[in-house]
């Protein structure tokens, strides 16, 4: 049997005010689709421990960078913004991080952080001149417009002076 994903903390917190309301292990599981293990289990842990969270995202491998190491390897990138991955990685060891990061772990460390190849900069630089070109065109002198009202607020508009003028009173 595979494992399914966590509980978000709203779930959780529904079994524990069904079978707080009173209803039965098999009345919540009926109302909520939860089977019934995962009601049991939640509302007995629950009672022991009064907390409704999971600590599954606590698990698996520690990365190599942590925040500190995001911290440190954005430092070296604005410190040096034309190096390549390779440049970034050598200057990121020599700063004395616990273990040394691989090429291939600075590349991901780096898309995580939001850098991103040279292409993604030409779309930026794309982007930047479009909207430019935008304020400029919206900036540039607009047509003067009459002080004039356009329509009568008394009198229909000639759409519906024209609908008016052919139905000529004749109800359809």
């Amino acid at each position: 049997m595979g494992k399914s994903q966590d509980l978000t903390e709203f779930e959780r917190g529904m079994i524990v005010g069904a079978r707080r309301s009173g209803c039965s292990v098999s009345m919540t599981v009926k109302r909520l689709g939860f089977a019934k293990t995962t009601v049991s289990r939640v509302y007995r842990e629950w009672l022991g421990k009064q907390k409704t969270s999971s600590q599954r995202g606590s698990s698996g491998r520690k990365r190599l960078v942590d925040d500190i190491g995001e911290r440190k390897l954005e430092q070296v990138v604005e410190e040096n913004r034309h190096a390549t991955i390779a440049q970034i990685q050598a200057l990121y060891n020599k700063t004395g991080p616990k273990k040394p990061i691989s090429h291939k772990t600075t590349q991901r460390a780096l898309k995580r952080l939001g850098y991103s190849c040279r292409s993604q900069q030409r779309e930026d630089v794309t982007l930047a001149l479009a909207g430019l070109e935008a304020l400029a065109a919206f900036n540039s002198k607009q047509p003067e417009t009459s002080e004039e009202p356009v329509c009568n607020k008394n009198e229909p508009s000639p759409k519906v002076k024209a609908s008016l003028d052919s139905s000529d009173g004749v109800k359809g």
